[in-house]
């Protein structure tokens, strides 16, 4: 585990008298104030060096901060000490019987993921172990993750509009030592929620169903092709850890034949079992399984057979929940959309009574609302998560990868094409304008990334 000091953490009684020292004594630059609600605090941070110290101002008498004044008084409070992979740390103290406050990582100030230390192990000082905001981590216990690349840009092209880049660890850049395909399971702080992007392994679709009108000479820049002409794409649900517990989509899971593996392209050599395990996710503690559409690279691992070969729910505590005109498109399939349907995916949700269908753009649970934007398919739906003025969505396939973002990259086997340009000019430009992480179902390199516009428009 490698730690560097992040900041020193400060209680104080009365802020003026802690700005008329740092501040106007002192000279030093304060930080725009943070409300932390989960601890009833408010933090000043202010830059010292390459560290920072964090004035902690209580907004609450019954706040830790509070009490540690009334017992002790204004002073020293903690050290955090910042580290690349949060859980790795955690699970390494465990390892060496250290007494811990936080057995797993919580939101904390600047977006990041922390846990305190107890004195007792620490030689009487309160020690915070933090990691930064949107930093992934390796899915092998006690890995270090590489340090975050230059962020990557599109290539200009006459089919794209505006150029426009998605900034994340791309695979196997050489900026990066991630392998082709990035299984690894990624944390990311969102206000109090916290987001994990997990994978169900990678598939292979033909390249021109991918790109559609793009032709090929372009599209293989980002996606290259094997001699079946497919490329390469990966499976990501994501969790939402909030007021409940929230998976989105599921991937492909472990119905299909081999027939259907080969034509395919599927290495599940990582499956959705191996990262949840990972992210210490268990099946039963998912309260929501959420839809984007039902299409089997995202539905498959909504059932599994048991021993006797009978379908039953994965996830046994949760409710199901899918848009009505995608339940009712996916039970009477035609011969455009009939390939990717299957009945095995969804029907014994029905079956068991854990299936609830919306019909309205709503909110799934605090922070979390459903956003139609058919395209894909006529009913398909985007996630859009809030949480203390910070915003994610997980897109589906309305940007399946960072390539799509483009305006005039779309899937050759989207149904209405014209509507998925519509809802994805207006989303890019929303998730420009608000700063918002985008999380990419099928990107085979980067799990999330924020949209950016790097050079105007290109003429057609």
């Amino acid at each position: 585990m490698k730690a560097v000091l992040d900041h020193v953490g400060i209680a104080v009684k009365e802020l003026s008298a802690a700005l008329a020292f740092y501040r106007d004594a002192l000279g030093l630059e304060i930080e725009a104030p943070e409300e932390v609600t989960s601890q009833r605090v408010r933090a000043h941070f202010v830059p010292v060096g390459e560290s920072k110290l964090e004035l902690l101002e209580p907004t609450a008498p019954d706040s830790p901060i509070a009490k540690f004044v009334e017992k002790r008084g204004p002073g020293l409070h903690h050290i955090t000490l910042r580290v690349d992979d949060i859980h790795a740390a955690l699970a390494q103290l465990k390892a060496r019987g250290m007494k811990l406050i936080d057995d797993a990582p919580r939101p904390g100030a600047e977006g990041a993921l922390v846990a305190f230390i107890h004195p007792s192990s620490a030689h009487g000082v309160l020690v915070e172990l933090k990691q930064s905001s949107v930093v992934s981590r390796q899915s092998s216990v006690g890995a270090q993750s590489p340090a975050p690349p230059p962020p990557l840009v599109a290539e200009p092209s006459s089919y794209g509009g505006p150029v426009r880049s998605a900034t994340g660890a791309k695979a196997g850049s050489p900026q990066s030592p991630v392998p082709a395909g990035d299984s690894r399971v990624q944390r990311f702080a969102l206000g109090e929620m916290e987001l994990v992007s997990l994978c169900d392994g990678f598939f292979r679709l033909d390249g021109g169903s991918m790109f559609g009108a793009v032709p090929k000479p372009l599209w293989e820049q980002e996606a290259p092709a094997d001699a079946r002409n497919r490329i390469t794409l990966a499976m990501r649900p994501l969790v939402v850890r909030g007021a409940r517990t929230l998976i989105i989509d599921a991937g492909l899971g472990d119905k299909e034949n081999d027939e259907f593996h080969e034509v395919y392209g599927v290495d599940r050599a990582r499956s959705l079992d191996h990262t949840l395990a990972e992210a210490g996710i268990a099946p039963e503690q998912i309260d929501i399984v959420l839809a984007s559409h039902l299409h089997f690279d995202h539905a498959g691992g909504f059932t599994v057979r048991d021993a006797s070969g009978r379908l039953r729910p994965r996830f046994p505590r949760a409710q199901y929940i899918a848009r009505r005109g995608e339940w009712d498109d996916a039970s009477r399939p035609y011969a455009a959309n009939r390939a990717w349907y299957r009945a095995d995916n969804y029907v014994p949700l029905a079956e068991a009574g854990v299936l609830h269908l919306v019909d309205d753009d709503v909110t799934i649970m605090p922070g979390v609302k459903v956003r139609r934007t058919g395209g894909h398919t006529m009913h398909h739906q985007i996630v859009m998560i809030e949480s203390r003025a910070k915003s994610a969505a997980y897109v589906a396939d309305l940007v399946p990868t960072t390539a799509h973002v483009r305006d005039g990259w779309i899937a050759g086997d989207d149904l209405y094409p014209m509507d998925t340009l519509h809802a994805k000019t207006q989303f890019v430009k929303d998730a420009e304008d608000r700063d918002i992480l985008v999380f990419f179902a099928h990107d085979p390199a980067v799990a999330a990334g924020y949209i950016r516009e790097t050079d105007g428009f290109v003429p057609v």
